[in-house]
């Protein structure tokens, strides 16, 4: 553990971090190695560099060294830097000159520190920057000669905080040489425990402040224990984000008598702050901190800040020439601008290559959508979307249905051009579809979720995404689809605070910007909650009541059942049927009996297997709810045999019907081409083999199954569809 530290240096530091308090050893010790004995004796001109990225030994070190030398008349001059033990300087290179300056005109012209500028601080370093700039006067002035200013403070509370049993759980500060994973934000949030911890933030500054020096506050504690120690830290708050800019926090104990208020002036530690108009100033105040090894006894403490401000320092340097940066975050910007540009034009270029002209289908002008024979293969062979087939009209409101992995998302997704199909086309009002196509701009669509900056309001989103096509603004009917949103004064709220179904919501409302012919929505029912679904049922209906085509994908059966007028059935890439909601749930063959509500459930099943016997039953559903048992039969016979059969084997029917759930048609249709796709594996796998052959053969031709896939997954939803 010790490494290259002396033993008995370390062995001490050991004992110190046990007990928490330092043994007389360990202080004598410090004491006879410590510059400040010697510092009498010192006149030859001296340069402090001293370094404000250091929890080990902070600048009012520095400052300390300075004022005794500047006191009994020595040469000094100051240097703070951004490094220190913690981190490396950002001006290392000036700072290895101002050595040699310094080196060079004590030692050969004996112009001591003239060689140098009597005090240099470096202040943080600016966004897009990487080198801080610094700043120099003609003398160090000492921290207690910084020009100061108040401002104050929200509130002075008072406020009430917990020291934990053992001191644990501890904050988490200041770690040397550490990144916390997960940005400011958790920084922040293992810095101000619940209960251990408390804030004070002053109110937004109307002008950018740059401090110099230690920030100092008055406290006034009362406690339950006869010693109070606190960590205090001081943070810049720019929006909901909190950040130490300095990884500096000043320990501070505290004689108190339990009960009575102890008031006490607190250095804060030293550094140089550079903090923007319209940010604030936190004081975070805690009573555990992982780098110190604080008292283990429980204790509540009770903290105000006396005159509810806090004392600020500030220097008056002049900007050093020559040290300025290149602006790094534009330059990268840039680079990287240059790169996407450079891809796209080399894109654009292959793809205008290959690029053959489309016909426009004068047979299909006035057809909305029209999905012809599309196919999407990836890279791995997976065959995502296999000739799928389908068109929406005008009043109708399309139901793409189908499981998870059906390949409804990758077929919308080529129909708007994101992705390319590998072959077939799709076609708006007659128009082929293709990247920028014009007849994109009729088509509002939400897919794969919704995207927002979130720093806009919902509204400013709204605005600037109309904005970006470049059309009036009184063609987007903002307002009336603001009501679709019904979001409430949420809608002047940043996004980022948004839950889920707000931002699907707002979603939807940019999908209907503008009142386009066309409204293609992938799950929009996704996060919200049953009023919400509900109410945009009939929502959905009107819009494609006014002359206009709704096209929903989802999974969720009863949703498609009530909005949607017409449904196209997918499962694994193709299309299985297509048809009328009504067509799909009413069924030739399938009838659904209800059995009086006082029948027994042992009879209804009794009645089940005796139907079962029969010949021309093909199957029977026991669906037992609990008053209302019902019977779904199968059965290959007329209806009113079957009512004749039921009747001779006993059943007390109450009800009938040919209408099923669009689930149990759903399910059969699913169930039936799995079945088909089963079978047509089967027959690739054995087509082509001879008695004689073996496993290892190869396999014939398959064109035929081929086709017939085809001919099974080119299914329309048409017009006509309406009238039957």
């Amino acid at each position: 553990m010790c490494g290259r530290f002396d033993p008995t240096v370390c062995r001490l530091f050991l004992q110190a971090a046990e007990t928490g308090q330092p043994s007389p050893e360990l202080l004598a010790l410090l004491r006879a190695h410590s510059p400040a004995p010697l510092l009498t004796d010192l006149r030859a001109p001296t340069y402090l560099v001293q370094g404000m990225s250091d929890t080990l030994f902070g600048l009012e070190h520095a400052d300390a060294t300075a004022r005794t030398l500047q006191a009994q008349g020595t040469p000094v001059a100051v240097r703070w830097i951004d490094g220190g033990h913690d981190g490396p300087s950002s001006t290392a290179e000036a700072d290895e000159a101002a050595l040699r300056a310094f080196l060079a005109g004590a030692l050969a012209s004996r112009l001591g520190i003239a060689a140098v500028p009597g005090f240099v601080y470096a202040v943080p370093v600016p966004r897009r920057q990487s080198i801080a700039p610094l700043f120099s006067m003609p003398a160090y002035p000492g921290l207690a000669q910084a020009n100061r200013s108040t401002v104050a403070l929200a509130s002075g509370g008072p406020r009430a905080l917990l020291n934990p049993p053992g001191g644990q759980p501890a904050a988490l500060t200041t770690l040397a040489g550490a990144t916390i994973p997960g940005g400011a934000g958790a920084a922040y949030q293992l810095a101000s425990l619940p209960g251990q911890s408390v804030a004070f933030d002053t109110q937004q500054l109307e002008s950018r402040r740059d401090l110099a020096g230690s920030p100092r506050v008055r406290l006034t504690v009362t406690s339950t224990g006869t010693s109070v120690t606190l960590f205090l830290s001081l943070w810049q708050v720019t929006g909901d984000a909190a950040t130490l800019a300095r990884k500096l926090v000043a320990p501070v104990t505290i004689p108190t008598t339990p009960g009575q208020p102890a008031t006490v002036d607190i250095d804060l530690p030293a550094a140089t702050w550079t903090v923007e108009a319209g940010s604030r100033l936190r004081l975070l105040v805690s009573t555990t901190d992982t780098a110190y090894a604080g008292p283990r006894a429980a204790r509540a403490d009770q903290i105000s800040i006396v005159g509810a401000a806090l004392d600020l320092p500030a220097l008056d340097g002049t900007r050093l020439p020559g040290e300025s940066d290149r602006d790094t975050e534009a330059l990268g910007v840039a680079g990287a601008l240059l790169a996407v540009l450079a891809v796209w034009g080399v894109t654009a270029y292959l793809a205008r290559r290959r690029r053959t002209h489309l016909p426009e289908r004068s047979d299909l002008v006035g057809v909305p959508l029209v999905v012809d024979g599309l196919v999407k293969t990836y890279a791995d062979g997976h065959r995502a979307v296999d000739d799928v087939s389908w068109r929406a009209d005008r009043g109708q409101v399309v139901g793409l249905l189908g499981p998870n992995g059906a390949g409804k998302t990758t077929t919308l997704r080529m129909v708007l051009g994101l992705i390319a199909a590998d072959e077939g086309q799709s076609y708006l009002n007659g128009v082929p579809v293709q990247p920028g196509s014009r007849a994109l701009r009729h088509i509002g669509a939400l897919v794969e979720g919704p995207g927002f900056l979130p720093h806009l309001t919902g509204r400013q989103n709204l605005h600037a995404f109309w904005a970006a096509t470049g059309r009036d603004p009184a063609e987007s009917h903002l307002e009336d689809v603001l009501d679709v949103a019904a979001l409430g004064g949420a809608i002047d709220r940043p996004v980022r605070s948004y839950s889920h179904g707000m931002k699907q919501r707002l979603g939807i409302a940019q999908a209907m910007l503008g009142l386009p012919d066309l409204l293609i929505l992938d799950e929009p029912t996704n996060g919200l909650d049953p009023p919400q679904i509900a109410a945009m049922r009939p929502m959905l209906q009107r819009y494609a009541a006014a002359g206009r085509t709704v096209v929903v994908s989802s999974h969720l059966l009863a949703e498609v059942e009530q909005t949607c007028s017409h449904v196209v059935v997918m499962h694994a890439g193709r299309v299985v049927t297509s048809g009328t909601v009504a067509e799909l749930v009413d069924s030739a063959d399938t009838t659904v009996v209800w059995l009086d509500p006082q029948t027994p459930r042992d009879a209804v099943g009794a009645l089940a297997g005796r139907l079962r016997a029969h010949s021309g039953v093909a199957g029977v559903e026991v669906v037992a709810d609990e008053g209302e048992p019902r019977l779904v039969v199968t059965a290959g016979m007329p209806r009113a045999d079957l009512v004749r059969l039921l009747t001779d084997e006993g059943a007390d029917i109450v009800g009938l019907s040919s209408r099923r759930h669009l689930e149990e048609a759903f399910l059969g249709v699913i169930a039936a081409a799995g079945d088909a796709e089963l079978g047509r594996r089967r027959s690739r796998s054995t087509a082509g083999r001879t008695p004689g052959s073996t496993a290892g053969s190869t396999p014939a031709s398959t064109s035929g199954s081929t086709s017939g896939a085809r001919r099974l997954g080119r299914s329309t939803v048409s017009a006509t569809d309406c009238d039957r």
